[in-house]
């Protein structure tokens, strides 16, 4: 199961909405960077978050999203363009689960109000025993063609 978290009201909504869903990823803000700076509100920026997939120990994403400012970005009723990075590395030994789905969504984070999100698919590619990461971002009437990819090939870790 993964929750979905929502365009960052506050440090509050999402603890909310994180109780609600028995989320397994909790999504850390690494920073954000001002694009454009507003005169009412708040300013245009790209913030970084970063997840650990909550299946698989020992891989951290980590996602870039460009979150729109002004007014209506201060209230959380913006809609956010389809503009992220994702880069996901092994960062100690993975463990893969008796029973990995070929595939599942480990991530997703609502960027407007309504209809649209930012979620990572993670794929398993057994032929090259490696994890593949897909951003993309969802609309409920129109889709949208924005996305990236990681890949985290499965390798020992350290003398394991």
């Amino acid at each position: 199961m993964t929750c979905r978290i929502p365009n960052p009201i506050s440090r509050t909504a999402v603890a909310c909405a994180l109780a609600f869903c028995g989320a397994p990823v909790v999504a850390e803000q690494v920073g954000c960077v001002t694009t454009e700076w507003k005169l009412i509100g708040s300013n245009h920026k790209v913030c970084v978050d970063s997840f650990s997939d909550p299946k698989v120990p020992g891989v951290t994403c980590h996602v870039s999203q460009a979150r729109t400012g002004g007014v209506s970005g201060s209230f959380g009723l913006a809609q956010d363009p389809s503009q992220f990075s994702l880069a996901c590395r092994q960062t100690g030994p993975i463990t893969l689960p008796a029973k990995l789905p070929k595939e599942a969504t480990v991530f997703a984070e609502d960027t407007s109000i309504l209809f649209k999100e930012t979620r990572v698919i993670r794929m398993w590619d057994a032929a090259n025993n490696t994890l593949v990461y897909l951003a993309i971002s969802r609309k409920l009437i129109d889709g949208a063609p924005a996305n990236s990819i990681s890949t985290v090939p499965v390798m020992p870790w350290g003398g394991r």
